[in-house]
């Protein structure tokens, strides 16, 4: 089992990293989408999405750098907890989420299944905090 996680270790960064790059631009791209999700007890909505959105670029490309992998994946791991409250909010706040891609408001089923999907993604990042070994990349 180790040396499969051995082995996955080096493609499954090359997936992490450039995944919240892209994230990240999509919060430049469209921030209207990430607007509506932004809980309203939070202030400037707008300001919060442009600061996860660079946050989420700077992590990605952090993620790929050996000497700042493991900062960068600490700063994911905290990052992932700070926009948990947006998740939570868009599963229970029943606001309709326009702007899509494919179109129309997500479904009760993608509401709550980004939920853990959270859970697992801060596992994840958390696989990189620790040295290992050799540096996978």
């Amino acid at each position: 089992m180790r040396g499969i996680r051995r082995r996955l270790k080096r493609p499954l960064l090359l997936v992490m990293g450039p995944m919240y790059v892209v994230a990240g631009v999509f919060h430049f791209l469209v921030p209207g989408l990430y607007v509506q999700i932004v809980p309203p007890v939070f202030p400037a909505p707008l300001a919060l999405v442009y600061l996860s959105g660079l946050a989420e670029v700077a992590v990605g490309i952090g993620l790929l750098i050996p000497r700042t992998r493991r900062y960068a994946a600490w700063a994911t791991v905290a990052l992932l907890v700070a926009v948990f409250p947006a998740n939570v909010y868009m599963a229970t706040s029943g606001v309709v989420v326009e702007g899509m891609p494919g179109g129309g408001d997500p479904s009760a089923l993608v509401r709550w299944g980004r939920l853990p999907i959270q859970a697992v993604l801060v596992l994840w990042a958390f696989w990189y905090t620790r040295s290992s070994g050799p540096d996978p990349a």
